[in-house]
């Protein structure tokens, strides 16, 4: 990532940055993303909370359920309801599952990784190359660079 990326939702009023490449990008086909944003799957750019830099007003967090049963924290706008990111149980508010299409520039990040491919809808073809797991992947060292492992472990070192 050459340049600070930034998006916000539909009507402008949640406006943010991210300060550097996210850690890891999933694109998920788990049904929970499917329902929890209308489409066939979604694309998170994994992130540290710290480096979302909020330019406009904050969104509202909402607590929704979600498969684990632990639900998450969705980051929506107050006025669109459009959903920008979501914090995860593992990880907490530490780190932030940006919607990249929420981006200004929805090309600037691809996903690194299939997940839940075992509830992707059949009519998608996956011919990206990147890996493919139908669920979570097994091994985070298989799948993570090294650089992006060492801010993960600091991250949740962070949290202890």
């Amino acid at each position: 990532m050459s340049e600070k990326l930034e998006g916000g939702c539909t009507c402008g009023t949640v406006r943010y940055r991210l300060s550097c490449a996210p850690m890891i990008t999933h694109c998920c086909h788990c049904s929970w993303c499917q329902r929890e944003t209308g489409s066939a799957f979604v694309i998170n750019a994994v992130i540290e909370s710290t480096e979302v830099e909020l330019l406009a007003s904050p969104p509202q967090i909402i607590l929704t359920p979600s498969n684990s049963g632990r639900g998450q924290m969705v980051a929506r706008c107050p006025k669109c309801h459009v959903a920008m990111w979501s914090h995860y149980p593992t990880a907490r508010e530490a780190a932030a599952f940006i919607r990249v299409g929420t981006l200004d520039d929805k090309s600037a990040i691809t996903p690194d990784v299939h997940i839940f491919r075992s509830s992707a809808v059949p009519w998608l073809a996956l011919t990206d190359g990147k890996p493919a797991f139908d669920e979570f992947y097994p091994d985070r060292l298989a799948i993570w660079g090294p650089d992006a492992m060492d801010r993960w472990e600091k991250l949740m070192a962070s949290l202890s």
